[in-house]
């Protein structure tokens, strides 16, 4: 996997033969900076990230942890001023390099948003669409990727009888766990989350959590999340980030029965923010 990354001519590769990750952490951020032009808005950040773990981030809004999260793949290129200093090693692999196939790394690193953004073709083509960019032509084969995905997203059984549907005629709730299986296809190592419930009903947001607590036996998730209750529900782990600072990262149940850190007990209280 280090030398797809590295590998910048080829953008069509996949993971099939990549040796599995073997630490206790799969990602390790180390003093990391990200600036928008002149303004900072991450200051010196240094966490580790478990492996086939759920790390919840939290924190008031402009607080800088959708930033951290969409620095994780590289999102934040796409911002023109946008840049990062220090270090997210992904298998002792630098991910902020200029040498890394950014292609390649979202595809080990998946994103799913705020609001689901499923493309305006079938449910069979939004789970295909990137799997045949990536070299995957063979139609059995997209075939047990498309149900494979969809079972993990706990959707197979309300659309396998409408795949060569519009995705856009799904509810909230179902095409958002649509752009999760349009994610899990890809077979990523990491799954990032920006608040992928927020817009959802309490039903289907039910749903989504009932679903990442499922999938973190086979992915590492790291979730931005305002819901105090949804952190304490799905996550093992807890970032309590303000102004661009980490003040506060545990354990989910130490982060809300015991903070260590006065700011992190208001917050959690509802003081602020």
């Amino acid at each position: 996997m280090v030398t797809t990354l590295l590998e910048k001519e080829s953008m069509e590769q996949t993971f099939e033969t990549t040796v599995p990750f073997q630490m206790e952490n799969i990602l390790k951020v180390n003093n990391l900076e990200i600036f928008y032009g002149e303004k900072r808005a991450v200051n010196g950040i240094s966490m580790d990230i478990e492996k086939n773990a759920v790390t919840a981030l939290i924190g008031p809004s402009g607080c800088g942890k959708s930033t951290f999260l969409r620095s994780i793949n590289r999102m934040n290129d796409l911002i023109p001023g946008a840049r990062a200093e220090g270090e997210i090693l992904y298998e002792d692999l630098n991910i902020l390099s200029d040498q890394i196939n950014v292609v390649a790394l979202r595809k080990e690193i998946g994103m799913v948003f705020q609001k689901p953004n499923p493309f305006p073709k079938s449910i069979y083509e939004n789970i295909t669409h990137a799997l045949k960019f990536s070299g995957i032509k063979k139609k059995s084969l997209l075939d047990d990727l498309v149900q494979e995905s969809l079972e993990k997203a706990a959707l197979w059984d309300e659309v396998k009888d409408r795949l060569y549907k519009s995705a856009l005629s799904l509810s909230g709730g179902q095409q958002q766990r649509l752009c999760i299986a349009r994610t899990i296809a890809m077979k990523p190592a990491v799954m990032l989350l920006d608040e992928p419930s927020s817009a959802l009903d309490p039903i289907s947001n039910a749903k989504v959590e009932e679903l990442i607590v499922d999938l973190k036996k086979d992915y590492s998730i790291i979730i931005v999340t305002h819901n105090m209750q949804q952190a304490s529900r799905i996550s093992d782990k807890t970032a309590f980030f303000l102004n661009g600072d980490l003040i506060e990262f545990d354990s989910t149940e130490k982060i809300f029965t015991n903070p260590s850190v006065k700011k992190t007990e208001e917050y959690i209280s509802g003081r602020f923010g």
